[in-house]
């Protein structure tokens, strides 16, 4: 019979051998520089500029993924390069510059056109355009919020469920041939690829968070100085002589 400290170091090593592989690491949360502007933000500003950047992001990683998939609506831009008209998308984006091809159309309009099934033009383009002009316009046209902003919870709300029906037309919608306006996610035998899906449902979670917590802070005020009223008569020092 084993001593006892020799059974305990057999057991020991037993168990760390029947132990799993390793976790995979997968990334981690990254901490942006802390810059002066933040002084001017409260935490629902900081909430909503993150959930802003992370939504243009979002829409970003879409215009390249449509790309990939549709490349000869980039080639109608005369763009050198997917990487080129990627990032002219973006700059007309960042600098609210319009987007010829929508006619001067804008927000709700300009999706709209960018999903009917006469657009000629980029349809990739046109369509991340106008969803970006949309979010930033249900947004009260910012994407850095301070103090002195305010937004409407509602519209938020709204542009969530815009970002819902433009996916759907985007799936369902079929041009004059009967081919799918873009091609984006794909079912079949060979392939299941749902990363366009997962990519907007993403944008629509954080565009529901902000609207929940933007009408939970209105909320909480009014019970907050009720609160405050009630609480008034209860918390004064009384006489004791």
């Amino acid at each position: 019979m084993l001593p006892y400290p020799v059974c305990a170091l057999a057991l020991l090593l037993v168990g760390c051998s029947t132990q799993g592989p390793a976790p995979v690491l997968r990334g981690a949360t990254q901490v942006a520089p802390l810059t002066s502007s933040e002084l001017a933000q409260s935490d629902l500003n900081r909430m909503a500029t993150l959930g802003m950047r992370d939504n243009l992001d979002s829409l970003y990683r879409l215009l390249d993924k449509l790309y990939r998939r549709n490349p000869s609506e980039w080639r109608k831009t005369g763009s050198a390069s997917r990487e080129a008209a990627v990032q002219r998308v973006r700059n007309a984006i960042e600098n609210r510059t319009p987007w010829p091809e929508l006619q001067g159309q804008r927000d709700i309009a300009a999706l709209s056109l960018a999903l009917s099934p006469e657009f000629r033009g980029d349809r990739v383009a046109a369509f991340v355009y106008a969803s970006a002009d949309m979010l930033i316009t249900a947004h009260d046209g910012k994407t850095t919020f301070y103090l002195v902003d305010g937004l409407d919870a509602q519209h938020i709300y709204n542009a969530a469920r815009n970002i819902e029906s433009a996916v759907w037309l985007l799936a369902t919608r079929r041009s004059a041939a009967g081919q799918p306006l873009l091609l984006a996610d794909e079912m079949s035998e060979r392939e299941r690829n749902l990363s366009f899906e997962r990519e907007f449902g993403k944008i629509v979670g954080r565009l529901d968070l902000l609207s929940g917590v933007l009408t939970e802070k209105y909320r909480r005020a009014v019970i907050t100085y009720v609160q405050n009223l009630a609480g008034a008569s209860f918390l004064q020092f009384l006489p004791v002589r």
